[in-house]
């Protein structure tokens, strides 16, 4: 079993930045080679894949509309991954979510086996 707890979140004005932070723990996540990714969920909407990291940090994944602005990475002892989040826009106001998995698919699909309870991230115009 892994747990991840999401920090980081706020309200920012558009053109902001934000950092968030995602801590795993867990026996498992300790003897397994886990992919880490982060999705939002903004009302009325339905969740979204933001962007993946591997385990060894070296491989990025994501989604068209956060490329450029938003980058993912592992911290050295691999149980925190990051996402800082530049020129934040009104339309990135959600609730994000960090999740993983032993398959770098089932991250990117939405399918990961473990899940945090989620940060607001909430940006003004």
């Amino acid at each position: 079993q892994v747990q991840l707890v999401e920090s980081g979140g706020g309200l920012v004005q558009a053109g902001g930045s934000l950092r968030l932070s995602c801590v795993a723990s867990g026996r498992t996540f300790s003897t397994h080679t886990y992919t880490v990714g982060w999705f939002r969920q903004a009302p009325g909407k339905a969740r979204e894949f933001v962007a993946a990291v591997s385990w060894s940090g070296y491989k990025q994944d994501y989604a068209d509309f956060v490329k450029g602005r938003f980058t993912i990475s592992r911290g050295n002892a691999k149980n925190t991954v990051y996402l800082q989040m530049n020129s934040l826009e009104p339309e990135d106001t959600a609730v994000y979510y960090c999740a993983a998995d032993a398959l770098r698919s089932a991250v990117v699909d939405g399918r990961a086996d473990s899940w945090g309870q989620g940060t607001q991230v909430t940006v003004s115009s």
